[in-house]
């Protein structure tokens, strides 16, 4: 399935996308896409036999806000440096544990939200990313086929850091991924029983058009059951947190100078393979 939530910020209403491409209001069978839902198999069954029979009513999607598939989120977990060919661009050696660092949980904006570009910022970067939801609380996990396990769905997330902050500005990486809107998330959430394999996933990501990222998930060096496996040794996962499993090459900061950071006026595009597209223009903050 492709859940998703629909509507102004702050009031968005579940909806699920068909297989038609039509939107379907599912306000009556559940009150959001959350992690209460995605821990529920009962309700995540009744809304595919209501998809099955046809009786959701439909959408009109004209004009229509598309917000975060996931609300309520308890944390986001992000993993660094998790792509063979973004630790070469970087010059950094291919890490031994899964580097983990945490977004506040108001990051998260649409999939077609603006990004503001913070003051004084003069090096905001992008970054594609898969994004994994938790459907199960994961806590000790003994292997990666567990973590999978524990997965509800996908979904695709832009993880955008601002890299002086992040790097020079001293102490951990959290100044420069926690700015407000610096993690679009969406447009769907889509259940891991659509996703067979998300090691073999392609992400792409374009800024005004051309094209800066072109990786894929088998180039992870801790692929996503064992990512989720790693975490739940040093926190638990609930229903509805997400996990960022890391971005491949062609990040602005990897590029010769000058490097090409983003600035206000700037658009950038998107996709992960099967879980939709994103598109955000950059404004001041």
């Amino acid at each position: 399935m492709k859940l998703l939530r629909v509507g102004t910020a702050g009031a968005e209403r579940p909806a699920l996308l068909d297989a038609d491409g039509a939107l379907r209001d599912l306000s009556g069978l559940v009150p959001d896409i959350d992690g209460p839902l995605l821990a529920d198999d009962a309700a995540l069954g009744r809304i595919r036999a209501a998809e099955a029979s046809g009786e959701l009513p439909v959408l009109d999607a004209t004009g229509l806000r598309i917000g975060p598939p996931v609300g309520r989120i308890g944390k986001i977990v992000c993993i660094g440096l998790n792509y063979h060919d973004h630790a070469r661009e970087t010059g950094a050696e291919p890490p031994a544990e899964p580097v983990v660092f945490l977004k506040a949980p108001d990051t998260v904006v649409g999939p077609y939200d603006d990004v503001l570009v913070p003051r004084r910022s003069r090096k905001t970067d992008w970054e594609v990313e898969l994004a994994v939801v938790i459907g199960r609380t994961a806590r000790y996990l003994a292997s990666a086929e567990e973590g999978l396990a524990h997965v509800a769905g996908y979904a695709v997330a832009h993880d955008v850091s601002e890299r002086e902050f992040q790097i020079e500005r001293g102490g951990t990486w959290d100044k420069g991924k926690n700015c407000e809107t610096f993690n679009p998330l969406g447009p769907w959430l889509v259940t891991a029983d659509e996703v067979p394999d998300p090691q073999r996933l392609s992400l792409r990501l374009w800024v005004n058009g051309e094209l800066k990222q072109d990786g894929s998930t088998a180039q992870q060096i801790f692929p996503v059951g064992e990512v989720v496996r790693y975490v739940s040794q040093f926190m638990t996962l609930y229903p509805g947190d997400v996990v960022n499993t890391g971005t491949p090459a062609g990040v602005a900061i990897g590029r010769p100078e000058p490097k090409p950071y983003l600035r206000g006026g700037d658009v950038v595009e998107l996709e992960v393979e099967g879980l939709g597209r994103q598109r955000q223009e950059l404004k001041g903050a």
